[in-house]
């Protein structure tokens, strides 16, 4: 009884805490607007600026991985939340591009909190309920809505500056409760350190753990990329306010982060290929229509010219946003249930490395969305970008998964319970 009560006290804090590390994580989507007008900027170097914290949060998930299995997730977690506090205290002093470059850098140590949070909690449930668990965990990711919901009351009342200096103290008070109330098992530590640095590191090898990389890229990547980018495109796109566009873009945020538990629920359920299966569809019918630009046709009738508009309005293109966040949210879970039930002595190097894939996919898809939309003058460029990300996850995953599997099966695929020589 007193495990499974230290179980949920430790899940119920890592979810809190990371909750509050993607917020700061994702706060350039917001104060990045207003800064982005001060320092004059085109679209690549907002992408750039949004992106830097993105950068440096998934190049540290591996080592952070590594070290969870090794030394305990609490500590571990504990540590990254407090290098934080002042890299982002110190935004509110930047003046210079460079200057929010660099600190950015610091302040994305915040992101690489997923993978240590995911070996410590999937460590403390059973392998059934595991799933779940780290749905549970990973609607952490609702932190980026929050931010959309915090950040702009606070600019709205006393300007920009003031964001990074509640966010510091946020941090602060969410590392002090969670050291108060999460829980250190040793046996946690003493299963991983019968694995060598070098045999953890042998995953990169596995061409199966690529394949959950390329995933991950899309449902997580194009998560952190479209929760950075949705504000701005918002106001470019149909003039709205900043205030109004970070709240129609948390229609996209919100639901790809609080709706990830139940994706782990369907993974435990029906399998993680069947789930993801699904997404990848969902996702490609979405990004289909969202890439179509807004059009102005003039056909010559024989009554003379006649003009239409081919476009999705304000209301069409969030619905599709809410019902692609859902998708990912889904696809974020399956993904990591992949890894639980094929890695289960390996979640945290694994974790760690398809975590990293999917946050550099977060780094370099809103610069990339920046230069198409420099280079093109298409906004919905970016849509387009991802929609042919998700043609090679589609065929790529048929390939390999489709013609073996029961799409409809109550449990994952034989084929794809392997035992891999890295476990």
């Amino acid at each position: 009884m007193t495990r499974q009560r230290d179980a949920i006290s430790v899940l119920i804090v890592s979810t809190l805490s990371f909750t509050t590390c993607f917020m700061v994580w994702m706060m350039f989507a917001v104060i990045g607007i207003p800064i982005k007008a001060h320092l004059d900027l085109n679209a690549t170097q907002f992408g750039l600026l949004t992106s830097m914290p993105v950068l440096s949060g998934s190049l540290l998930r591996v080592p952070l991985g590594m070290w969870t299995d090794r030394f305990g997730g609490r500590i571990v977690l504990m540590g990254t939340m407090v290098v934080t506090i002042i890299p982002i205290w110190l935004i509110t002093y930047a003046d210079q591009y460079w200057q929010f470059l660099t600190v950015g850098l610091f302040v994305g140590v915040a992101g690489a909190s997923f993978s240590v949070g995911t070996p410590y909690v999937a460590r403390w449930f059973s392998a059934k309920n595991q799933g779940f668990a780290m749905g549970i965990f990973g609607a952490g990711n609702a932190g980026a809505a929050l931010n959309k919901f915090v950040a702009p009351a606070i600019m709205l009342g006393f300007g920009w500056t003031m964001v990074p200096r509640v966010y510091a103290g946020v941090m602060l008070g969410t590392a002090i409760l969670f050291w108060l109330f999460s829980h250190h098992d040793p046996a946690h530590v003493e299963e991983a350190k019968s694995v060598t640095w070098r045999q953890q590191l042998r995953v990169l090898k596995d061409p199966t753990v690529l394949k959950y990389c390329q995933y991950y890229s899309i449902v997580f990547g194009g998560y952190v990329a479209l929760s950075l980018w949705m504000v701005q495109y918002y106001v470019g796109e149909f003039g709205l306010s900043i205030q109004t566009a970070a709240l129609l873009a948390a229609a996209f945020s919100l639901p790809g982060g609080v709706l990830r538990a139940v994706g782990g629920w369907l993974s435990d359920r029906f399998g993680a290929h069947s789930v993801t299966w699904w997404v990848m569809w969902v996702s490609w019918i979405c990004l289909f229509l969202l890439s179509y630009p807004q059009t102005d046709l003039t056909i010559n009738t024989v009554n003379g010219p006649v003009s239409f508009h081919l476009g999705l309005n304000v209301y069409l293109f969030t619905a599709l946003m809410f019902i692609l966040g859902i998708a990912w949210a889904f696809g974020k879970a399956s993904t990591f249930k992949y890894i639980a039930d094929e890695y289960p002595g390996n979640i945290g190097v694994v974790s760690g490395v398809v975590g990293l894939a999917g946050g550099m996919g977060g780094f370099l898809l809103p610069i990339l969305f920046g230069a198409l939309m420099d280079v093109t003058g298409i906004r919905s460029s970016a849509f387009m970008l991802m929609y042919g990300v998700v043609w090679v996850s589609l065929i790529w995953m048929y390939r390999t998964e489709y013609r073996t599997a029961d799409l409809l099966a109550p449990t994952a695929p034989k084929g794809l319970t392997k035992t891999p020589a890295t476990r």
